[in-house]
């Protein structure tokens, strides 16, 4: 017969605990703002958390408590030192006459929500809910990939991030060392876009719990080439003489070099067509009467051409011009002693 006291005391045990899971699912009428009864016992307000942080539970007891229990909504968690929940991140930190509190390591987001303080004094069951709210650094999830469009064309980037709280996105626009902002939405249109539109795009999405997301998106833009400088040059006969030419375009153009209707080939006489990025030079290595003229430069791209003259005509070189100054020095020179001679005669 003595396991009689022992089964009525297990289902007492029992009851109390169902009681208390009933009790707390019947009070359960949406999320508190404050946790804990106007009377005992008394629960910590509400608790915030970064995910992967550990969230711990106060519950405040005094002697006149009989029996403790956690509660998550109607899951029963802890009764007393006994575990209820399967969950290992789930511990009892302290069972004592003055407080009874649970940690939650490695809180995640589906964590978050009310849970209670069962207790029973007196053989009368009273609870206090605290809510757990869980916060989740920003994360990029979805943004759009690097693109090439042409000039006046439409461009659509997007920028989709997740977050506890919702972070803010925002879009920036980085030319060189400078940048401007441009947007403080998830998506981006750019409308008729234009060669100085182009370079790198940042997205930004931040909230309060740590560090913003950073992510950039390249926008190349595709332009038909414009020549911004060309220079006409002048060169002695024989002497080495160069004609630039340079060109804006994206992609980059392609040169050629024309006199009058003749398009000249590297290497030929005696020229040479240096091609590099966006400036192209013409060479002559021995400069000759026919040489002299104006000359086409053309530079073209899949969208578009362009073309500007340039005059290369006769001019001192570097050479001559050392020997005339020379010359003009020497004359010089003679006719002040001419001038000098003749004054010492009177």
């Amino acid at each position: 017969m003595r396991g009689v006291p022992a089964a009525a005391h297990l289902y007492r045990h029992l009851c109390w605990i169902l009681g208390a899971a009933l009790t707390v699912l019947l009070s359960i009428t949406g999320v508190p703002v404050r946790s804990g009864d106007a009377g005992f016992p008394k629960a910590m307000d509400n608790v915030t958390v970064r995910q992967g942080d550990s969230a711990i539970l106060r519950c405040t007891v005094d002697n006149r408590v009989t029996r403790v229990a956690w509660l998550n909504r109607s899951t029963i968690l802890y009764t007393g030192n006994e575990k209820w929940s399967i969950d290992p991140r789930v511990v009892l930190l302290a069972n004592t006459k003055s407080q009874y509190s649970i940690e939650i390591q490695n809180v995640d987001i589906y964590d978050e929500g009310p849970y209670t303080c069962s207790v029973q004094t007196d053989n009368h069951p009273k609870t206090s809910r605290v809510h757990l709210i869980v916060q989740v650094a920003p994360q990029i999830q979805n943004i759009s990939s690097d693109v090439t469009v042409n000039e006046g064309s439409t461009v659509a980037l997007r920028c989709l991030a997740t977050g506890r709280p919702e972070p803010a996105v925002t879009w920036r626009h980085f030319t060189g060392k400078s940048h401007r902002f441009v947007s403080d939405d998830e998506y981006l249109e750019i409308t008729g876009i234009t060669r100085d539109q182009s370079g790198q795009y940042e997205c930004s999405a931040a909230n309060e719990v740590s560090a913003p997301d950073i992510r950039r998106v390249k926008v190349t833009v595709n332009y038909p080439p414009y020549i911004s400088d060309t220079r006409n040059t002048g060169a002695s006969l024989g002497q080495k003489g160069i004609l630039r030419c340079s060109a804006s375009a994206v992609p980059l153009a392609e040169f050629q070099w024309y006199k009058e209707d003749t398009r000249l080939a590297n290497g030929l006489d005696g020229v040479r067509i240096e091609n590099k990025d966006h400036v192209s030079i013409l060479t002559f290595f021995n400069v000759s009467e026919k040489d002299y003229g104006n000359y086409t430069c053309v530079a073209s791209n899949k969208l578009g051409n362009s073309n500007a003259s340039v005059i290369l005509y006769a001019g001192p070189g570097a050479i001559h011009n050392r020997s005339s100054s020379a010359s003009a020095a020497i004359a010089a020179t003679c006719l002040w002693c001419s001038i000098l001679y003749s004054l010492t005669k009177f």
